[in-house]
């Protein structure tokens, strides 16, 4: 009986220890899905004017002297490239708030590298003028995707394309970008899988979370020749749930250490693409990311107007083919004008939209549409699986008794004047 009582005491035991280490594992794999070397916080932006990519390539009798001497001819250079005034050399080193070293190689009597000039815009301003203090664009969530080796990366762990977008100086630039640091459960949230979706539900709750009104989406398609060798960059820039192309360019690295050198130069020219993009209107927010009850937005009124026009038209329609020719006392057709109203019952068209996630949803809701008491007729207008879709409905009375008619049928119903839109 004591030996009875110790095993099954000693068989609880390894019962409990075995719940705690399984519990134990459980915590540590839900860490591991957020855990590990992964998020870079991006620079904090400054509205001083940068220069970037400036070579200088100078000899002295010390490499001290060839980088001091290369530093001021650095300096102005990049005044040169902002096409600023003449001014004398000791001004333009007055204006000059930081020096960024971007590439160095410093022998005993020379100093070769690739640097950044940044000026105080506060003093600058007074030669340059408020030039690029022109209107940003609406807070932009920026994704970006590394293709290589048949993966895509965004933020599962820390990646140099991730690493040039949060160093980038983004505060002189006319887009407002939103960068996400890509730690915790950003990295399970924001995956190369959302930037293939359309749902604008999921978008919504993405942008919502990060501040943003739209979304920019620049990939690079990295191809390493061999290792060690050169590295063939094709860069592609993208915008909106859509995934609209907007440019596409390529850069070439020549060994592994210039990799970082040529994705900041790829951001920099991004950010010239995404500034032209605006200026030319291309790039504005999807207004249907931002619809909110009870408002229709300008996409929808512009299908609302329409409805409004192809209504009065049927009512005209129906009007003449349903009113007798008018005679004299003679038996005679009369030429007098008509004026009467429409008969009771007439048919009218009305515009009808909803959400379609996939195709199943989609036949599903067209059905019962279709199968709505009142109804006569529905033709699809506009597809688009994956976003909002659009129904031309031929409706026996009044478009608030299609609203009540297909409320009986489940449907939760936002009502403007020709329009409906509709969900489940």
């Amino acid at each position: 009986m004591g030996n009875s009582f110790f095993s099954s005491r000693r068989a609880r035991t390894a019962l409990i220890a075995s719940g705690i280490a399984l519990a134990g594992g459980a915590g540590w794999l839900a860490q591991a899905q957020v855990g590990g070397d992964r998020g870079i916080a991006p620079v904090a932006a400054s509205t001083d004017i940068q220069v970037s990519g400036v070579e200088v390539d100078v000899s002295a009798d010390s490499g001290v002297e060839a980088r001091e001497e290369a530093w001021r001819e650095a300096q102005v250079k990049a005044w040169k490239e902002l096409d600023g005034p003449d001014l004398p050399e000791s001004r333009i080193v007055s204006l000059v708030s930081a020096i960024v070293i971007e590439s160095e190689r410093l022998g005993p009597k020379r100093y070769v590298a690739t640097l950044g000039v940044v000026f105080d815009r506060q003093r600058a301003s007074a030669y340059l003028g408020e030039d690029g203090r022109a209107a940003r664009s609406a807070p932009m969530l920026v994704l970006p995707v590394t293709v290589s080796g048949g993966t895509q990366l965004m933020y599962e762990q820390r990646n140099p394309w991730q690493a040039a977008w949060a160093e980038f100086q983004a505060g002189q630039s006319r887009i407002d970008y939103v960068r996400p640091q890509g730690s915790g459960g950003e990295s399970l949230l924001l995956t190369f899988g959302q930037t293939t979706r359309r749902s604008r539900v999921w978008w919504n709750n993405i942008l919502d979370e990060f501040g943003a009104a739209d979304v920019l989406v620049p990939i690079a398609n990295l191809k390493y020749s061999y290792p060690g060798g050169p590295i063939e960059g094709t860069f592609t820039a993208r915008h909106g749930p859509d995934s609209d192309f907007l440019a596409s360019f390529t850069l070439r690295a020549d060994n592994p250490d210039e990799l970082p050198l040529m994705l900041a130069k790829a951001v920099a020219r991004f950010d010239k693409l995404f500034e032209s993009a605006l200026a030319s209107g291309r790039i504005q927010p999807d207004p249907t990311l931002d619809v909110k009850p009870g408002e229709l937005n300008p996409a929808i009124q512009r299908l609302v107007d329409l409805g409004r026009r192809l209504r009065v038209q049927d009512e005209q329609r129906a009007q003449v083919e349903a009113a007798p020719a008018p005679t004299t006392s003679d038996g005679a057709l009369s030429t007098a004008p008509i004026d009467r109203p429409p008969p009771e019952g007439s048919v009218a068209l009305y515009t009808v939209q909803f959400a379609s996630p996939d195709a199943d949803s989609f036949s599903a809701i067209l059905a019962d549409v279709r199968a709505t008491p009142g109804v006569r007729s529905s033709g699809v207008r506009s597809t688009a699986i994956g976003g909002t879709s659009v129904l031309t409905v031929s409706y026996s009375g009044s478009i608030g008794g299609l609203a009540d008619a297909l409320r009986a049928k489940g449907f939760s119903v936002q009502q403007g004047p020709t329009a409906l839109l509709i969900s489940r």
